[in-house]
């Protein structure tokens, strides 16, 4: 072997070893924070289906109760209920890009 391919070799396996480091440590994080299990996945999809469903009723209730004390040729059910779910869904989305970008912050710093 030339002295070119022993650096590419040292290099290679320094780089390697480096891999499997940073791959044993995030191992050790996980284990260590507990939060990638099943449950927690499940609850998540769970806080989700929640923070759309909460204003999507409540719009609806209020919906109802407007048409109950003031009838009119418009339904308040209705457009109260597309206004929750359009709130709701808002909400969603904005927690799962606060979430989103914090999970990458810590790929980031995991990383370097």
């Amino acid at each position: 072997m030339n002295e070119e391919q022993k650096k590419e070799n040292d290099q290679g396996g320094s780089a390697f070893s480096r891999l499997i480091g940073a791959k044993a440590a995030r191992k050790l994080r996980r284990q260590r924070h507990g939060k990638d299990t099943v449950w927690f996945g499940l609850g998540m999809m769970g806080l989700i289906g929640w923070s759309v469903a909460i204003p999507t009723l409540l719009g609806a209730a209020l919906g109802l109760w407007l048409d109950s004390r003031y009838p009119g040729s418009r339904s308040w059910t209705l457009a109260l209920l597309v206004a929750g779910l359009t709130l709701g869904c808002f909400n969603a989305w904005r927690w799962l890009t606060k979430e989103d970008l914090a999970m990458r912050q810590e790929r980031e710093e995991k990383d370097e």
